[in-house]
């Protein structure tokens, strides 16, 4: 059923492109501009079984996706500038704004060359534990696992769970089952299981996140290019949905501080961790302005709108899925026209 509507969502974007319809649209539904959220940007790899996928692009897409922004006239833009044409009249261009979450180490080997060959401002949203050395990504170490794996156990609610992953197809099963599952888990109790899952079948979380990841001199590199933005998503990238309100209040605040000193400049912008509906609520926007930052954004996925329509601390994002490299969907994403268009007072989402 999920990919029927995948395959009749792809055509209905197809006709709208190939109709002319989505033009048609985007003066009604484009709003100011977008902000489009990336992850990993890497080469295309030939394994079958890539769970992650859709969190990654590849440097030759990035650069043809830059190439069409400029073509496309969008302003590309800083997210200080978002900001600012959120609240005011709008441009006669609309902006596109380009961010990265998880300061993964591929943002500066693979999507800087080609940034700063085109000259184009973007922002990196920091989890601090990772380039000090103690974060745990725990969904590539939960796909390595698996990958290694004809099957696997572990134990769920006090109970052994076994799974086959000796096919493809088992493998994204038994992938998306347990990702649902350990994104519910409180903090402690998801570091529990991905620690005891990486021991039982010989994984090395501390150095499989270590390597993935930006350190301090690669951020310290970035912050001292004036295109580049260094933005917050926390110390340990949790789900504050999972959190109790202090312990979210302090993930937002102390990860500010953190950054701060290591960079030596200010820390004004925030992306929840993960993003989505269930990983935050409206009381965590209160502690994001509470926390100082002038804006917050999501993965809700939408266009943001002038004249103060949106909300500065749910500002919404499209996040592309890397499993396609179409700048026509991309085109009739931009346009607006997918996502309902949302006029509500500022106290509310977006």
């Amino acid at each position: 059923m999920a990919s029927d509507i995948g395959i009749l969502r792809r055509l209905r974007m197809e006709l709208a492109y190939f109709s002319g319809y989505f033009r048609l649209r985007q003066r009604a539904t484009g709003g100011a501009g977008v902000i489009l959220r990336f992850e990993r940007v890497r080469p295309r790899d030939s394994r079958a079984f890539q769970p992650n996928r859709w969190r990654e692009i590849s440097p030759q897409f990035l650069d043809q996706i830059i190439r069409a922004l400029k073509r496309w006239n969008f302003d590309l833009v800083t997210t200080d500038e978002v900001c600012r044409r959120a609240v005011t009249l709008p441009k006669a261009n609309r902006f596109a704004c380009l961010t990265f979450d998880g300061g993964s180490k591929d943002v500066i080997t693979q999507a800087y060359p080609v940034l700063s060959k085109h000259g184009v401002p973007f922002t990196v949203y920091l989890p601090t534990a990772f380039p000090d050395k103690i974060g745990e990504a725990w969904w590539l170490a939960l796909e390595e696992v698996i990958a290694r794996e004809e099957r696997i156990s572990l134990l769920i609610d006090r109970k052994e769970r076994r799974f086959a992953t000796g096919s493809t197809s088992e493998k994204y099963d038994t992938f998306d089952f347990l990702t649902s599952w350990l994104r519910t888990l409180p903090p402690p109790d998801l570091s529990f299981a991905i620690r005891d899952l990486c021991t039982r079948y010989s994984v090395e979380l501390a150095a499989l996140s270590r390597d993935a990841s930006m350190d301090w001199d690669d951020l310290v590199k970035l912050a001292a290019d004036p295109l580049v933005t260094i933005g917050s998503a926390s110390v340990n990238y949790f789900a504050l949905s999972n959190l109790k309100a202090p312990d979210a209040q302090r993930e937002m605040t102390m990860g500010k501080a953190v950054a701060e000193t290591a960079l030596r400049r200010a820390v004004s912008h925030f992306a929840y961790p993960f993003g989505d509906r269930q990983s935050w609520r409206r009381e965590h926007m209160v502690m994001a302005q509470e926390a100082g930052f002038a804006s917050a954004v999501s993965t809700i996925p939408g266009v943001v709108e002038a004249k103060g329509y949106t909300n500065l601390h749910a500002l919404p994002r499209i996040a592309w899925d890397g499993r396609q490299e179409s700048l026509r969907m991309l085109r009739v994403m931009l346009s607006g026209m997918m996502f309902p268009l949302v006029r509500p007072s500022r106290d509310n989402w977006v």
